[in-house]
């Protein structure tokens, strides 16, 4: 079956990533939206190659460069919720960083589009209002971040429910301070945040890589996406991200998914689940691995983890300010207007000063992101 796809996010490292499963699979896959930010030459590009006729760019200063196209082009406050509603697609992969990407998600689900979520984001900030809209409607909301799809994967045939899990666990790269003392930590520079051990993706993701927020995001995503407490989910440190997640039963039992680090086989797999497809990605070479390792994470001195679980646990907005905070903070780290340390400092205060409200309605979740932004620029400028 050819399922009709849009893809919110297409020219950031997902979304190519997805039109390269698109070039790969076309009888499985037809492209029929695409939205960006600011890149109209690209998004241009895209559409050229893929015959995609409705578009969608934020950057609403540049769509007139695109209407000279001939193609029906969407932008403003309501552009991808309108992209939606005219092509109608089977599935959603949504690939937008932040809040932006959290009412295009529930408009789509509304729509009865199946959701592909690689906007981590999403359910951090309101995976109970998220997953709650998906279960009313009867929509699959397919995990692309590839632990989550790993875990996914481990766990489709089970027939039990969560309480036969003992444990779901994250495993991360550690990232590239795995081994640097903590003292050493205030004089990272962003070039060295940037160059992750193993994935290749954009800034803004590999500096939380380096800090571990990644990870402290990826718990409370996965405390949604697979209906378990905060306090099953662990986090455990492998260097070389073969094996991306796994999962123990309460008998003692561990599944593992494990493949090479290309980010086209979670997508792949959300694209035409619940099938399997061949492919022509690089299998994996057994006895070139040589070893697999694994070691606890370091979490007093990447205090992520230990914000994140905190997050999770105490729920309603806190999510959302955590994530706000780091967004903020993770910027100015990019802009060397704050240290690497500082990063944590600021969302750790932030979650301190702003008020918990225990509820993840929409309107709710935004005030508190729009209020926690504010409150994380005053204390970056004085960190």
């Amino acid at each position: 079956m050819k399922k009709r796809v849009v893809i919110l996010g297409s020219t950031g490292s997902i979304g190519t990533s997805a039109l390269t499963v698109a070039r790969q699979i076309p009888d499985r896959m037809e492209i029929v939206g695409l939205a960006a930010g600011t890149r109209v030459e690209d998004l241009e590009d895209q559409a050229k190659e893929f015959g995609v006729n409705h578009l969608c760019l934020a950057d609403d200063s540049r769509y007139k460069e695109l209407q000279r196209s001939g193609r029906s082009i969407y932008t403003g406050a309501n552009g991808l919720e309108e992209l939606l509603e005219v092509t109608k697609p089977d599935l959603v992969l949504v690939a937008i960083v932040g809040i932006e990407g959290l009412r295009p998600t529930l408009a789509a689900i509304e729509l009865g589009c199946d959701i592909a979520v690689a906007s981590k984001e999403i359910l951090v900030m309101a995976g109970e209002v998220v997953m709650n809209a998906a279960r009313k409607k009867g929509i699959n909301i397919l995990p692309v971040d590839s632990e989550h799809n790993a875990i996914f994967q481990c766990l489709e045939g089970h027939k039990g429910g969560s309480n036969e899990v003992r444990r779901l666990i994250l495993t991360a790269s550690g990232g590239p301070f795995r081994k640097l003392p903590v003292e050493k930590l205030s004089e990272v520079k962003l070039e060295d945040a940037l160059r992750h051990p193993t994935w290749e993706m954009g800034q803004k993701i590999t500096i939380d890589s380096a800090t571990l927020f990644n990870k402290g995001l990826e718990m409370i995503e996965a405390r949604w996406l697979f209906n378990i407490p905060m306090s099953k989910v662990e986090v455990v440190v492998h260097p070389q991200s073969i094996v991306h997640s796994m999962v123990e039963f309460i008998d003692g039992s561990v599944l593992a998914q494990l493949s090479t680090t290309d980010m086209c086989f979670p997508i792949q797999y959300a694209v035409v689940w619940p099938e399997r497809l061949s492919n022509e990605l690089k299998p994996l070479d057994f006895p070139a691995l040589a070893k697999l390792e694994f070691e606890a994470p370091r979490e007093s001195d990447f205090p992520a983890l230990n914000l994140a679980r905190e997050a999770g646990e105490r729920s309603g907005t806190l999510p959302a300010v955590l994530n706000a905070a780091n967004e903020v903070a993770n910027e100015a780290f990019r802009q060397r207007a704050l240290s690497f340390p500082g990063i944590w400092q600021v969302v750790e205060e932030t979650m301190n000063q702003v008020e918990h409200i225990d509820s993840q309605e929409l309107g709710v979740v935004v005030n508190a992101d729009l209020e926690a932004r504010k409150v994380a620029r005053e204390i970056t400028k004085r960190v």
